[in-house]
């Protein structure tokens, strides 16, 4: 089955319930009413595991200020971040370097910097814009580790200085979870695999007969339930999926 918009989806859900037609989902309550089933389906769906095509590429958001040069964010439509590179290139560099920066827990990452000396040329006390707690920041090497403290905010050991002033967007390479989102308007075209359309659609259809229709539709529940079961075999269009590490944030959806 094609992408749907959200009036088709409400559209064919309202044929099986023999319900007047529409041409808007604001034409009717009742067309709203699914158009809102539809939204609620579409959340118990997508946030039911992690969907492949929701995994991006993208950059971290500068700090933009020098009192907090190794302080990043993650951007606001994003929920975790699986792994992340820095390009440590050198003025001295003819090629970019992108390499890991390695993960530590919160504990990890302050007995880290806790440990250095602030007396030393090479360390800066930076006050974490969250905490105002003072971090031990090394300021001539691109950053090894990374750690968040709120889920929103990636703050790095250490940068060079000689390089560059605080650590940059473009020298970020990230992959991650987007946040998924739902706009309840006739054009709309959920974000899910093709494939999950159908039963998308039919798990609509057999809560909006219930909910709005006050009856039972067991052929559209025996279709979603089907559909499920391949749900659970078909996400991943590459053999084998893609393997994940066990760090990052996490969203509440």
């Amino acid at each position: 089955m094609p992408s749907m918009t959200v009036l088709d989806m409400v559209q064919k859900i309202l044929s099986s319930m023999d319900s007047d037609e529409v041409n808007s989902i604001n034409d009717t309550l009742e067309a709203t009413q699914i158009a809102e089933v539809i939204e609620t389906t579409y959340y118990n769906i997508i946030t039911g595991r992690d969907w492949p095509h929701l995994f991006r590429l993208f950059k971290l958001d500068a700090s933009g200020t020098t009192a907090r040069p190794t302080h990043m964010k993650l951007p606001e439509n994003y929920q975790e971040m699986t792994w992340l590179k820095y390009n440590k290139r050198k003025t001295t560099d003819t090629k970019d370097k992108f390499e890991d920066v390695t993960y530590k827990t919160p504990l990890e990452f302050m007995e880290l910097v806790n440990v250095r000396d602030e007396s030393e040329t090479n360390i800066d006390l930076i006050v974490d814009n969250v905490s105002s707690i003072n971090l031990k920041i090394q300021t001539d090497k691109a950053p090894t580790y990374w750690t968040s403290f709120d889920n929103a905010y990636v703050i790095f050991d250490s940068y060079d200085s000689i390089v560059e002033t605080t650590l940059t967007s473009n020298r970020t390479q990230c992959y991650g979870k987007i946040e998924p989102t739902f706009t309840i308007s006739d054009g709309f075209i959920p974000d899910l695999p093709t494939s999950m359309f159908s039963y998308l659609l039919n798990e609509a259809k057999a809560v909006a007969f219930v909910e709005v229709k006050q009856t039972q539709n067991p052929k559209a529940e025996q279709n979603s339930l089907t559909q499920r079961r391949r749900m659970s075999q078909g996400a991943w269009r590459l053999a084998g999926g893609i393997k994940f590490a066990s760090f990052g944030r996490k969203g509440k959806k």
